[in-house]
């Protein structure tokens, strides 16, 4: 009678609340391995679940995966979570993952996360709940590879194209919800995973709105149409009343991404340290963030994610010392009466970047510096100044990652044409760590690498790292249990309960 009692009650619990929130663009694919965009990944989010995932600490843990450990530095054993089940019954098992791999990597598929598995010779499944992952060599993102979404081999096995797949508007996962409804340019409903591995989400659907007009969105917003929503600086400031204030719940954490100044290293202006040091010196980035985003950021002090493993709180923002700045110059060849020149590009169709661009040509007036800017729309931007590296400077920024490869922007080989090292940097030394690194195992000893990577790179001042901006949320003050992390605010939405 009490079992009975608590699983009444339990399931009133699970069955009781509809979270709604709001999706600016349509889903292409609700495929993990096909999932480029933010609204595919979005929703494929709470239907896949991958062998490991990131804890709210930025740890990782298991996920599909209930133990593992590596055998060698090359062979990795993984034993599976018992009783896992697929959205339609059927059990989950090694088979799935071996056929996720070959899925991956087979030359009919085309996915840019091929290249995370570049390192995996073989997977052997053992038994069902059992696999080993050879590699080629040892690989500092062994783990990470396979926080991807898993793919049901029953289903999927006999799908002539995985690219074409009715699958991917219908997805079956072993995620904590099931898609019950997807309309194209319409809104998309999930439904509670009652036989989900941790528990059932005590909330029991997932509505999202169709909204691609980020005004109508915050209007829902102060209407209460929705229970989560990202909010700008200026609409924090400025936009919301008390009335706002007292329904939800402020979340405010720095984003995954930040916006630099980059050198063309290859021009004889910037090949010159003197000269970025002095730009360096001159760029107030305090007050590129009061005004932008009303102070709602943080100055980034180099390439890796703060609270990462690869991030040195060591490093401090450089203090602007205009006189310093002013020598530098003059110990470089110029002064009022030939002034340092240069351009800055960006893209037009960012207005904050715009806006950063004309404080920084401001301030570096100070020193005698004269900016000219150049704006040009984004795919004339990437095709005519980024790609073909016909800059001087150009003003863009990187999304930040719990577990950085500081191989494609920073290692020399790939400063060449098609790479994402587009100011050309090249450091002997930096490119050892960075291949040391790619073999290491070892956290702490990753850690220690990629700790000095930081260093090294901030004193060669191939970019000015300006800003984080923080990624504000408002969440509906009702729900319980929201605990805002490193990884995000709905890192454990599975537990939040909405009267």
């Amino acid at each position: 009678m009490k079992k009975s009692l608590i699983v009444l009650l339990f399931s009133f619990m699970v069955y009781a609340s509809t979270l709604h929130l709001a999706l600016s663009a349509n889903p292409s694919r609700i495929n993990p391995i096909l999932a480029t965009d933010s609204a595919s990944g979005e929703i494929a989010q709470w239907i896949f679940n991958g062998l490991f995932k990131y804890d709210k600490n930025g740890t990782i843990v298991g996920d599909l995966a209930k133990k593992w450990k590596f055998l060698s530095p090359r062979k990795l054993w993984v034993a599976l979570r018992p009783n896992v089940v697929w959205h339609d019954g059927k059990p989950f098992s090694a088979k799935d993952v071996l056929f996720t791999y070959r899925l991956i990597t087979s030359p009919k598929v085309f996915t840019p996360y091929a290249s995370d598995f570049r390192y995996v010779k073989r997977v052997k499944v053992l038994d069902p709940l059992h696999l080993l992952i050879i590699y080629k060599k040892p690989y500092f993102k062994a783990l990470q590879t396979w926080m991807i979404g898993m793919l049901p081999r029953h289903i999927l096995k006999n799908d002539p194209d995985i690219m074409r797949s009715p699958f991917n508007q219908h997805p079956i996962g072993t995620g904590p919800y099931r898609l019950k409804k997807f309309e194209v340019s319409g809104d998309i409903e999930l439904v509670a995973n009652e036989r989900y591995f941790l528990h059932p989400p005590y909330i029991q659907r997932l509505y999202y709105h169709f909204v691609p007009d980020p005004a109508t969105q915050f209007l829902m917003l102060k209407s209460h149409q929705l229970d989560v929503g990202g909010l700008s600086p200026l609409q924090l400031e400025r936009q919301i009343d008390q009335s706002f204030r007292s329904f939800y719940a402020i979340y405010e954490q720095p984003s995954h991404g930040y916006t630099y100044l980059g050198f063309n290293l290859n021009n004889p202006k910037f090949k010159d340290k003197r000269v970025r040091e002095a730009l360096n010196l001159a760029v107030d980035r305090q007050e590129l963030i009061d005004i932008l985003f009303f102070s709602h950021g943080r100055i980034c002090t180099g390439p890796f994610m703060p609270g990462s493993f690869a991030y040195d709180p060591t490093i401090k923002p450089p203090k602007v010392d205009l006189q310093r700045a002013r020598a530098l110059l003059k110990s470089a060849g110029y002064d009022k009466k030939h002034p340092l020149k240069f351009e800055i590009a960006t893209n037009s169709n960012n207005s904050l970047r715009l806006y950063a661009a004309q404080i920084i040509q401001y301030q570096l007036a100070k020193i005698g510096v004269e900016v000219r800017i150049r704006a040009m729309e984004w795919q004339a931007f990437l095709n005519t100044v980024v790609t073909p590296r016909k800059f001087e400077t150009i003003l863009l920024g990187w999304g930040l990652g719990l577990t950085p490869d500081a191989y494609p922007l920073w290692h020399s080989d790939s400063a060449k044409i098609g790479g994402f090292n587009l100011v050309g940097y090249k450091n002997p030394e930096v490119d050892r760590l960075i291949e040391e690194a790619q073999s290491t195992v070892n956290m702490a000893k990753l850690s220690r690498l990629y700790r000095h990577i930081f260093r090294l790179i901030v004193a060669d001042v191939p970019y000015l790292f300006l800003y984080i901006p923080n990624s504000i949320t408002a969440v509906n003050r009702s729900i319980k249990n929201v605990e805002p992390s490193i990884v995000g605010i709905m890192h454990n939405e599975i537990d939040w309960i909405k009267p």
